[in-house]
C-alpha cells in the first residue's frame, strides 16, 4: 500500500511504506492519511482490506524539529541506508560564497563568513525547484541555482550594535517562496549572531546560497543528529559490553526501545546465531532546514534515485524510460547486440558493441580484446584463453 502527506503548501509524493502513528501528530505542519497496522492485517476507517506487506513505520513523537519513529519489515543494511542518506545527502540550501564590500569590525573577513555560511536558510522546496550550481548552464548566479542575500549595517551612535541573521535580505529572485530566508527560532526575532558594531564601525557583505548537501560540507546538513538503535537488549551478541562489576548497571538501555520488542528478543532469551534484527529505532533532529518529515521523505528519494541509475547502470533503463521510451542504446535486439552490454556483437563500433577489435567488453566468442577473450590477443593470457596459451601448461 501507499501513503500520502500531506500540508499546507503542497501535496508529497506517495512511499511504498506502511505507516501508523501513535504520536497525537507528526509534525506541526503536517498530518498523515494512514492506515491502523494489525498483526492479522490492516484496515483503514473505512473498514477496507489493505494489503499489510513491505516496511512499516511507527511515529512514536514528533515536534517541530524533531521525530522519533520506528521502522520494522526491513532489512539493516536498508535501514542504515536510511539513516546515511539522511545525515549526508539530503539537499538543503546555504551560504556557499561570501563578497566582503565592507568591514571595519574587529572580526575578519574569514571570521565573518564562516558564521555566515553556518546560519540556516530554509529549504522547502529546494529539490527539485533548484538546481545544483555545478549542473546550471548559467555561469554564474541566476534564480535557478542561486539565492542573493545582502547585509548592511552601521554603527552611527554610541554603544554596541547587534548584528543578526535577521538583518540578511534576499534582494534578487529566487526558486521559490521558501528557500534562503533565514531560518529564525528564538522568541525575540533575532537569530543567530553574526558580529558585534561598535559606533562608525560598519560591515556590508553579498552572499550566495547555493544547494548542496553534507558529503562537500557539514554546513549543508540538515539533522544535527540521527539516532539510530537496533537489538537494544544486544540479543544478536553484535556488541560485546565492557564493564567493571555489572554491564546491566553500567550500561543502561532506554526502556521504550527494549519494551517494544517481543519476549523472543530479551536479554536472558536464548541466544541465536541466525537472527536478525526486526525493528530500528530512529531518532531524527533538525536544524531547522527542513522539517523532520521532510528529511526523512528526501532520504528515501535519495535512495530511490541511487538504486534507479544502478539499474540503468546495468542496462535497465535510460534517461528515455521516463517517456516509455525503449531504444537500442539499452534494448538492443537479441543476436544484433546493439549497445548493450550483453548483446551479441553485431555493431562493431559502438561502447558494448561487436566482436571485440574496436570494445573493451568484446563479443563472443572472437575476444580479440577483452581480458577473458579467445587468449590469443589477451594481454593476461588468461586461464579461460585457447589451450595451450593460458599461461597452465593445458
Amino acid at each position: 500500500m501507499t501513503i500520502s502527506l500531506h500540508s499546507d503548501e503542497e501535496h508529497f509524493a506517495d512511499y511504498p511504506v506502511i505507516i501508523h502513528n501513535i504520536s497525537p501528530r507528526f509534525s506541526p505542519h503536517a498530518y498523515l492519511t494512514m492506515a491502523y497496522i494489525g498483526f492479522g492485517g490492516a484496515y483503514n476507517e473505512d473498514g477496507m482490506d489493505i494489503e499489510a506487506t513491505g516496511p512499516k513505520v511507527t511515529v512514536r513523537e514528533a515536534t517541530q524539529d524533531h521525530v522519533d519513529f520506528v521502522l520494522q519489515s526491513t532489512s539493516l543494511s536498508l535501514a542504515n541506508s536510511l539513516r546515511r542518506a539522511m545525515l549526508a545527502e539530503v539537499p538543503t540550501v546555504c551560504i556557499d560564497q561570501v563578497q566582503i564590500l565592507s568591514n571595519t569590525s574587529v572580526l575578519p573577513d574569514e571570521f565573518i563568513a564562516h558564521r555566515l555560511g553556518l546560519i540556516p536558510l530554509d529549504s522547502r522546496g529546494c529539490e527539485p525547484d533548484m538546481l545544483f550550481q555545478r549542473e546550471c548552464d548559467c555561469g554564474g548566479d541566476c534564480e535557478r541555482c542561486a539565492v542573493i542575500l545582502e547585509l548592511a549595517c552601521k554603527c552611527e551612535r554610541e554603544g554596541t550594535m547587534m548584528v543578526f541573521a535577521r538583518d540578511l535580505i534576499i534582494v534578487d529572485a529566487r526558486p521559490n517562496e521558501y528557500v534562503g530566508q533565514p531560518v529564525i527560532r528564538d522568541p525575540k526575532g533575532n537569530g543567530p549572531l553574526i558580529a558585534k558594531l561598535r559606533r562608525g564601525q560598519e560591515l556590508r557583505v553579498r552572499c550566495t546560497a547555493i544547494k548542496g548537501i553534507a558529503k562537500e560540507h557539514a554546513k549543508w546538513a540538515p539533522t544535527a543528529a540521527v539516532g539510530f538503535e537496533y537489538d537494544p537488549n544486544n540479543k544478536l551478541r553484535h556488541v560485546d559490553y565492557w564493564y567493571e562489576e555489572n554491564a546491566k548497571d553500567e550500561w543502561p538501555v532506554d526502556p521504550r526501545n527494549a519494551n517494544w520488542e517481543s519476549e523472543d528478543t530479551a536479554a536472558d532469551a536464548a541466544f541465536d546465531p541466525d537472527a536478525t534484527p526486526g525493528a530500528f529505532f530512529f531518532d531524527v533532529e533538525g536544524v531547522g532546514t527542513l522539517d523532520p518529515d521532510q528529511i526523512v521523505q528526501e532520504g528515501i528519494k535519495v535512495l530511490q534515485n541511487k538504486l534507479a541509475l544502478v539499474i540503468q547502470g546495468l542496462g535497465g533503463g535510460s534517461d528515455n524510460d521516463n517517456n516509455n521510451t525503449n531504444t537500442n542504446a539499452t534494448n538492443g535486439a537479441v543476436g544484433a547486440g546493439g549497445a548493450t552490454p550483453f548483446g551479441a556483437g553485431g555493431v562493431q563500433d559502438q561502447a558494448y558493441g561487436g566482436a571485440g577489435d574496436h570494445t573493451s567488453y568484446g563479443g563472443y566468442p572472437a575476444g580479440g580484446a577483452t581480458a577473458y577473450g579467445g587468449g590469443g590477443a589477451t594481454s593476461y593470457g588468461t586461464p579461460y584463453g585457447a589451450p595451450g596459451q593460458n599461461g597452465y601448461g593445458y
